[in-house]
């Protein structure tokens, strides 16, 4: 099967070239056996490899489900934290659909002057809510439940959909017991790989993409990069150069994009990377840009900063609208000579001109160029990034399946709290 996906890795040659690259071909096979064969660090946290392939059961109840969602509100409010919302907003904004409800989002901070306008523009809404977490107890998701829950009318509530763990936790037990319908996250499928569960897919739905083609577009990806070659595998040719950089002392990677519907795609990615590899002191710091906007602030670091830099650019070809520049007879501003060009060629000649300047000021980067933005390539997009964390991490030598650093701040803010200690 064909990856619409391109790969294009020109402005790396002049700091690691491709002997350096073919180099780890070895470490990548090993990674790729540890990967297929369940045998790594982290082997109980692969289902997300076969997400596309057995989820078709699931995501015909989740269409159902989101059918319904649409058939009795106007909005739907997603509660939860790290990657049970950042999949599923990363998705929605990229595409913008106009053909579902609204979403908006609750439960991944702790502010209440956000809580108290959201609750008052819900007054005027009618609205579903889908609460996500696995356990019921992350505090940021369950405390957020807990007042919206409070300000829903008794009747209301049975428009509450809980997609949590499927035989115990603490939101198992309420959905159980008040009667909400509810989604399941797989065993064996972390937070930030869960964006093709119903953690993600039911809020997607909602919103009105087409998740057929954004689990279409993941199963062709999964096929077409299924072999360890990294001469016809693009997804692991980018971790191994991911790699080969980190080891010649790389230690920032940013994810750059030229287009503000992927801004949500580049924070869905900064904690798939840095919870995937931020552990025993090691890995790439993943942070992000918005260009050409951030050209104007952080340029000028990226330019002539501190040489610890690689960026990847995620581009989109052609845009669903082309607006052109009019001529205009005064020329007051001396724009005449782009009259008649889109506003797509003049954003792409400035991703140009700014990969080859960031170049020439020592920051290796790549680019990942989507045909077009739609939900089948964005399937493709996510699979690509999903597997490449998972050779990727294998390559820095940890496990990139589990997070524990997470805990240090639940530890001491509950004991900041008076949590009581568990009996």
């Amino acid at each position: 099967m064909s990856l619409n996906l391109k790969f294009d890795y020109t402005h790396i040659s002049s700091f690691v070239n491709d002997d350096i690259i073919n180099q780890l071909q070895p470490e990548v096979d090993t990674a790729h056996e540890m990967l297929s064969n369940k045998t790594g660090k982290g082997s109980d946290f692969l289902g997300w490899l076969d997400l596309p392939f057995n989820s078709d059961a699931i995501v015909s109840e989740v269409i159902e489900v989101a059918d319904r969602i649409k058939d009795k509100a106007d909005t739907l409010v997603c509660v939860g934290i790290g990657g049970s919302y950042l999949g599923a907003k990363a998705v929605i904004e990229a595409l913008q659909p106009k053909k579902g409800v609204e979403i908006v989002y609750a439960g991944h901070n702790i502010d209440s002057t956000s809580l108290s306008r959201l609750l008052k523009t819900l007054k005027d809404r009618k609205y579903c809510v889908n609460v996500i977490s696995k356990s019921g107890t992350t505090l940021e998701p369950a405390v957020t439940f807990r007042i919206i829950k409070d300000n829903m009318k008794k009747k209301a509530r049975k428009r509450i959909v809980a997609t949590t763990d499927k035989a115990e936790g603490a939101l198992k037990r309420m959905a159980d017991a008040e009667g909400y319908k509810t989604f399941i996250i797989p065993d064996d499928v972390g937070g930030r790989f869960s964006v093709l569960t119903p953690v993600g897919l039911l809020p997607i739905a909602a919103a009105g993409v087409d998740i057929q083609a954004l689990m279409q577009g993941a199963k062709d990806c999964a096929e077409a990069i299924s072999q360890p070659d990294l001469s016809t595998n693009p997804s692991y040719r980018y971790a191994a150069i991911r790699s080969a950089l980190y080891r010649a002392g790389t230690r920032i990677e940013i994810l750059a994009n030229f287009n503000p519907a992927l801004h949500y795609i580049s924070e869905w990615w900064k904690q798939l990377y840095g919870e995937s590899e931020g552990k025993e002191n090691k890995g790439l710091f993943p942070a992000s840009v918005d260009f050409t906007t951030d050209l104007h602030s952080l340029g000028q670091y990226i330019q002539e900063g501190q040489r610890l830099i690689m960026e990847t650019f995620l581009l989109v070809e052609k845009s669903k609208k082309q607006i052109q520049v009019p001529p205009d007879k005064n020329n007051y501003d001396g724009l005449n000579y782009l009259a008649g060009k889109s506003m797509d060629e003049i954003n792409d000649n400035a991703y140009q001109g700014t990969a080859l300047a960031h170049k020439d000021g020592g920051v290796p980067n790549m680019a990942i160029i989507m045909p077009e933005l739609n939900a089948y390539n964005l399937g493709q997009l996510i699979y690509f990034f999903e597997k490449a964390v998972a050779i990727s991490g294998y390559l820095l030598g940890v496990n990139p399946f589990d997070q524990p650093g997470v805990e240090a701040y639940k530890n001491n803010m509950f004991s900041l709290l008076g949590k009581p200690k568990a009996k």
